[in-house]
């Protein structure tokens, strides 16, 4: 088995799901080199692939994750499955037909490249709004342009600050060499089985950072990360995640999850900060960041927020830790 496609899926719609479905059976890789597996992670009611038939994979099969959260389902995919090379899939991305057989031809060129991505362009039920442009980098889209990038991994000492790297894959279509995740899940097996000490997608709430943590630990382990604009995919993008409200949440839920990212990691150079000035710290960057001009000065808003609340966790021994 060359290859693992790993699908999370929590309560998804069924129109966005069966495009990520029918993509993956139309892939250019035979089947008998790849599995899929999509794990249900408490979805109510469950995914049931004989609804899906006529878009299912042939290859595919359904496993159940009960415990909520996109970083314990993405373990759960990698305990039930066998490539060598694994790709993650959410469940509104659509791969472009040779992406797993691009997928297996890079890293086999590249052996000490551990994670790879490319690019992640949108399909917008409606077109968004301009101001909404400076804010497509939270829904998970990215275009580094034509240039391949590759930066080296570091062998880093706890204590030993390392930077994240530029061309860092995002999660989704993120393909992953297994052995390269072996001392990230080793990791998460030492902090309690994988109960999701890592700061990530769990329900409806817009925390993440499973993605960046998982990109730290194999670099630090010495393996290197790479973008490769051949690997290509469609991102589908419903309008409520155009929202100014969901802009706003999402913006604080990710900057607070970076500071606990950053911290896991050594990498954070903000001090933490007492509880108690919250509220100030908010209102000064309330006033200086003028969030009441538009919806875009808004969400920036919404991000400092969030960073303020990350860094008063670090305070109270929330995030953060050793890696």
């Amino acid at each position: 088995m060359r290859l693992s496609v790993i699908l999370p899926t929590h309560n998804p719609d069924r129109t966005r799901l069966r495009r990520t479905l029918a993509a993956l059976r139309a892939q250019t890789l035979p089947a008998a080199q790849w599995e899929l597996v999509l794990v249900d992670n408490a979805s109510h009611p469950a995914v049931d692939p004989a609804t899906l038939a006529d878009v299912w994979p042939d290859n595919g099969r359904r496993i159940l994750e009960a415990v909520p959260g996109l970083t314990r389902a993405r373990i759960a995919g990698l305990r039930a499955t066998a490539g060598e090379q694994v790709v993650f899939v959410d469940d509104d991305n659509v791969l472009a037909a040779d992406y797993l057989a691009e997928s297996i031809r890079l890293l086999d060129t590249h052996p000490t490249v551990g994670a790879a991505g490319g690019r992640s362009r949108p399909s917008f039920e409606r077109p968004p709004p301009p101001w909404t442009e400076e804010f497509f980098g939270l829904l998970g889209l990215r275009d580094l342009g034509e240039a391949p990038q590759i930066e080296a991994g570091v062998r880093a000492q706890p204590g030993v600050r390392v930077d994240y790297p530029r061309c860092a894959p995002i999660g989704a279509g993120l393909v992953l060499r297994r052995v390269a995740a072996q001392p990230w899940l080793e990791r998460l097996e030492r902090e309690g089985g994988g109960n999701v000490l890592v700061p990530d997608r769990r329900g409806d709430a817009l925390t993440s950072g499973g993605d960046n943590d998982l990109v730290f630990s194999l670099v630090r382990a010495g393996f290197g990360v790479g973008y490769f604009p051949s690997l290509v995919l469609t991102h589908l993008i419903p309008t409520r995640r155009l929202e100014p409200a969901y802009l706003g949440r999402l913006n604080r839920g990710i900057q607070r999850s970076w500071v606990h990212v950053l911290a896991r990691h050594d990498a954070c150079p903000w001090p933490s900060l007492a509880r108690e000035t919250l509220w100030l710290r908010q209102a000064r960057a309330y006033w200086r960041s003028r969030a009441w001009m538009s919806a875009a000065h808004h969400v920036r808003w919404q991000g400092l927020c969030g960073r303020f609340e990350g860094q008063a966790d670090l305070r109270a021994g929330i995030g953060g830790g050793s890696p």
